[in-house]
């Protein structure tokens, strides 16, 4: 018993496995050590890995949480700090203001979802869609130039390593960290396992939830500003987050039907689709292509997943969660 104990695979390590098979592809196609293909992987994964960690918060909040405003968000921020940024000559103010932008969509969004009981994907998609509007209008004769000293930054390299990559990891350390050894973290994964339970146990569930669309908006703006001096800031700057903001914390091992939240899969989720990306325009796929095949990893993801998922919900539903375990007061001792 306890050598089949050692010999289970960890949920984070199969997003990894893959990235490294992918790996080995383009090493057989290149016949390279391809070190230019992993320096272009380690220097874009940090922002899909910010977007995705917000995302695997949302998802984590339980069954049917999920924020489809990512995309507009990151073309908005991107817009918004560019220009703040210009104006004012401060990059401090620029990242504060894109972090401002994206924590305003979320707000419209938990307005929705909270108090007008409208369902999180439509309430997402219908803030999305505010921000596109105001999106379209900053592209319409923008002429504002990304900060160079924050481009120079982007670029910096430690050891080979980017050091925004290097900054991104530690924050997924102390993501996890705060997931597993905080009471808030705490209370998000056992509203993920059963809402119902843990608000009996005390936990604030609607605000536990509404502070994972916050942190969503939040990660997605500071991507979109430091996606938009790297790269430009573009109407469509954040279009090919939608899938790949999703598909990062499926595949990286987060549970779609919440109460397990993994930072380190999305890691591995962020590095593999990058890694893929690369493979598929060497071999020579479209784009419509590369989604096809991301949208069907995901499935076939889902898909595996599910035959473990009745198991769960039936064990959520014998055995709620303790105030012990969730380490909270219950209400009556509160009231004392």
């Amino acid at each position: 018993m306890n050598f089949a104990r050692r010999l289970v695979v960890p949920p984070w390590a199969w997003s990894f496995l893959f990235a490294a098979l992918v790996l080995l592809g383009i090493f057989a196609t290149t016949h390279t050590v391809g070190t230019g293909t992993i320096g272009l992987a380690l220097s874009l994964a940090p922002y899909l890995v910010m977007v995705g960690s917000g995302q695997m918060l949302v998802i984590s909040a339980g069954p049917g949480n999920i924020d489809v405003s990512v995309p507009q968000v990151i073309s908005l921020s991107g817009f918004v700090a560019v220009s703040v940024t210009s104006g004012t000559g401060s990059i401090t103010l620029g990242l504060l203001a894109a972090a401002g932008t994206g924590l305003a969509v979320a707000a419209i969004s938990v307005i929705a979802i909270a108090f007008i009981k409208i369902p999180p994907i439509v309430a997402t998609l219908a803030s999305g869609l505010i921000a596109s509007s105001f999106t379209l209008t900053f592209a319409n004769g923008f002429d504002a130039e990304p900060s160079s000293a924050l481009s120079e930054f982007l670029r910096l390299r430690l050891a080979g390593i980017p050091v925004i990559a290097i900054m991104t990891a530690a924050f997924s350390v102390l993501l996890a960290v705060a997931l597993h050894r905080t009471v808030a973290g705490r209370w998000l994964l056992a509203a993920g396992q059963n809402g119902r339970a843990a608000e009996l146990a005390g936990v604030p569930t609607a605000w536990v939830t509404a502070s994972t669309y916050f942190a969503s908006g939040l990660l997605s703006g500071l991507a979109g500003a430091l996606l938009a001096t790297y790269i430009a800031p573009t109407a469509d700057l954040g279009t090919t987050y939608q899938l790949d903001s999703i598909a990062v914390v499926v595949i990286g091992g987060t549970l779609i039907s919440g109460g397990r939240a993994v930072p380190a899969g999305v890691w591995g989720g962020a590095l593999f689709f990058i890694l893929l990306d690369s493979f598929l325009n060497l071999i020579g796929w479209n784009l419509a292509g590369q989604n096809i095949l991301k949208g069907l990893l995901v499935l076939a993801v889902l898909f595996l997943a599910g035959g473990t998922a009745g198991v769960r919900r039936g064990a959520r539903r014998a055995a709620a969660p303790t105030t012990e375990q969730l380490d909270i007061q219950p209400a009556a001792d509160a009231r004392r």
